[in-house]
């Protein structure tokens, strides 16, 4: 028996329906929780495209929680490794990560962030979206997660 289209599967879910962007700048008030327990990696394939203004671009989150249920969210983070050098400690730097794009046309554009390591120890994810462009006259964006 086929299942029915609406049917979502934990492998591939829908993390920000294809709409517009909040406006001012504002991050989306309620992203989308993905359950996600168990899976090595996400691939988000995101689409954007500007509003009435060209310059726009789009900002993206990634919040994980190692629970099943609660309000505690840990953002993403950038590394970047310090310099090694003979006779002295090493500092490298951590820091909580955004990602941006900036399209190369005004055309809806597509593309693709990750494979975004999971390891088995997240249980729920979210992608959180903005306008960081053109503000006052945000794009669309859509982002699908694909967990393997």
């Amino acid at each position: 028996m086929a299942h029915p289209i609406s049917t979502t599967y934990l492998d591939v879910q829908e993390a920000r329906a294809y709409a517009i962007l909040p406006a001012a700048g504002a991050w989306d008030a309620t992203p989308t929780e993905m359950a996600c327990p168990g899976f090595d990696h996400v691939l988000l394939y995101v689409s954007y495209i500007e509003g009435a203004v060209v310059g726009g671009a789009v900002d993206i989150r990634i919040d994980v929680s190692p629970d099943s249920l609660g309000t505690v969210w840990h953002q993403g983070t950038a590394y970047s490794v310090g310099a090694v050098v003979a006779g002295a400690d090493t500092v490298s730097n951590f820091q909580r990560e955004e990602i941006s794009y900036d399209p190369t046309g005004v055309a809806r554009e597509y593309f693709v962030f990750g494979p975004v390591a999971l390891n088995g120890t997240v249980e729920r994810l979210r992608v959180v979206a903005q306008e960081s462009g053109q503000v006052g006259t945000p794009g669309q964006c859509e982002i699908e997660a694909r967990f393997q």
